[in-house]
């Protein structure tokens, strides 16, 4: 349940006013959700001022990564030469990469290549070639604080039809973006990104969605790209998330690597594409902290 305090202690977000004055009428608004039976986020996800400056700045770096390997990727270099590049910058700006050595992860950046989904590993032996798509997937801690976004890369020229899926799963992210309004449920937002997918003949993985994030790498809630309208956890200000569709060309069957235990596949092995952005849920709208 969530509980109010009395209304002259101070307010449980880290201003130092009173709670009558400061988060109080937010709280009873939060309660009469959950009064209709609506799944609330807890006062933990809910992220202060201080935690959205700390997102930023580690943000700051996890762009200026996607950025460095933006100007540098090309035909011919391995995706471990991304995972160099990825340390390098990550380090140098003071940052930790945070997937290095999550739940076991061997790299510090997830390169995921035509029909691998998600969770690519680099290696020396993978080579990108021209007509490759390429999503990196990189995540950065700053003082404790997280930020998580990814791009796609399109290596030399491409056919039509992968750089239409490119461009299409960019306007799904975009119109999960668009979705994110204040006091309305999440499964609005995945709804969103669902049907855009749906109406350009496309899939959407069902099993790998997003996620909260912020002062934990992985967070409530779940964000399913594959929900329904009005369902799911409420968007209230202050909410951090990851929007990050993987939307495949083919079936949205998917299979993991039985080697490594951790790339992800298209069942048909046609090709996927994804993009991710992290969002602060705000009084009008979102904010995206990092893409």
């Amino acid at each position: 349940m969530y509980k109010r305090l009395d209304r002259n202690d101070i307010c449980w977000c880290g201003s130092g006013k009173k709670y009558k004055s400061c988060h109080a009428a937010f709280d009873d608004k939060i309660i009469g959700f959950e009064h209709q039976g609506i799944l609330v986020p807890s006062r933990k996800l809910l992220k202060t001022e201080k935690d959205i400056e700390g997102i930023k700045k580690s943000a700051v770096i996890n762009m200026a990564v996607l950025d460095e390997v933006g100007d540098k990727i090309r035909a011919g270099m391995s995706t471990q030469e991304i995972d160099d590049i990825v340390n390098d910058v990550t380090s140098k700006m003071g940052g930790i990469p945070a997937d290095l050595g999550y739940q076991g992860f061997p790299k510090s950046v997830c390169t995921s290549i035509n029909e691998e989904v998600c969770h690519g590993i680099p290696s020396e032996d993978i080579i990108l070639k021209e007509g490759d798509i390429i999503n990196v997937d990189c995540s950065t801690i700053l003082d404790g604080y997280f930020s998580d976004s990814s791009r796609m890369f399109c290596i030399g020229e491409v056919s039509p039809e992968k750089k239409r899926l490119v461009d299409v799963t960019r306007e799904c992210m975009e119109a999960g973006i668009k979705a994110v309004i204040p006091w309305t449920q999440i499964g609005d937002m995945g709804h969103a990104v669902h049907q855009h997918a749906l109406d350009n003949g496309y899939t959407v993985v069902k099993e790998i969605g997003g996620h909260g994030c912020g002062n934990e790498f992985h967070e409530e809630p779940y964000v399913s790209h594959v929900s329904k309208p009005g369902t799911g956890m409420l968007m209230v200000p202050g909410m951090v998330f990851t929007i990050e569709p993987m939307v495949n060309m083919g079936t949205d069957e998917i299979f993991i690597d039985e080697e490594n235990d951790w790339t992800v596949y298209t069942a048909d092995l046609k090709p996927s594409a994804q993009w991710e952005v992290e969002v602060l849920v705000t009084e009008t709208g979102c904010e995206i902290l990092c893409h």
